[in-house]
């Protein structure tokens, strides 16, 4: 079969695609909020915006084929986007309609649970099973982090080994600086089969101003 990257799939289409032995993935360039309210099973968030390009190199395979799901008027856009960063033979076509018509085909949807930092701090002491996981750099974990939060960078998640780290009990509780990488983040781990996550909505930005987290720097970031 042939495949142009501006093809218009129907919902049928894609689901049917998608059943073909994980030759298909669909990458959902909405906005964080959007995906985290609802996407396709099985989708990998890489939103729209300055970083794209980046996170597509450094997350997508390119033995798969790509469905794009995107805000109203972006497929070619995003489809651009996508050629930029080398996968212009990987792109099948985009879901026509978007999001909005996967819901009323009727088909299954998944989504991630926003949580505020303000929760977090009342479950931290509660929690035996709470694991943060913080997916920012290292430079920006050093200069300040949530005490005993796991360091992942969102570039190195995909690694088995890293995977491997978290239980099947554990409570996982994501975060980046302002939510962007966190959501991708949980979209990998749902991928994986984590389905016991939750995304602190804000990230960073908003953890460090919360009262009952306890924050600690490196030693080497101390003024």
């Amino acid at each position: 079969m042939l495949y142009s990257n501006t093809s218009a799939l129907t919902a049928r289409q894609v689901g049917d695609w998608l059943q073909d032995n994980g030759r298909f993935i669909v990458v959902d360039a909405r906005s964080a909020a959007a995906f985290a309210e609802g996407f396709i099973p099985g989708s990998l968030f890489i939103g729209q915006g300055e970083h794209f390009v980046e996170w597509a190199v450094n997350l997508l395979d390119t033995d798969k084929k790509i469905i794009l799901v995107t805000p109203p008027g972006k497929e070619e856009a995003c489809s651009g986007l996508l050629e930029h960063a080398g996968f212009k033979a990987n792109v099948a076509g985009y879901l026509e309609g978007g999001f909005e018509a996967w819901k009323e085909a009727g088909k299954a949807i998944d989504m991630i649970i926003d949580v505020d930092a303000g929760e977090l701090a009342m479950d931290i002491p509660f929690d035996d099973n709470l694991v943060v996981v913080d997916v920012r750099h290292p430079v920006e974990y050093a200069e300040g982090h949530v005490q005993n939060a796991l360091n992942i960078p969102l570039a190195e998640l995909k690694d088995p080994l890293n995977m491997a780290q978290f239980d099947e009990r554990d409570n996982l509780y994501l975060h980046s600086a302002k939510g962007y990488r966190s959501v991708i983040a949980a979209s990998l781990l749902k991928l994986q089969g984590y389905n016991n996550l939750r995304n602190i909505a804000g990230g960073w930005e908003i953890i460090k101003h919360t009262k009952g987290i306890p924050i600690v720097k490196e030693a080497g970031a101390l003024n």
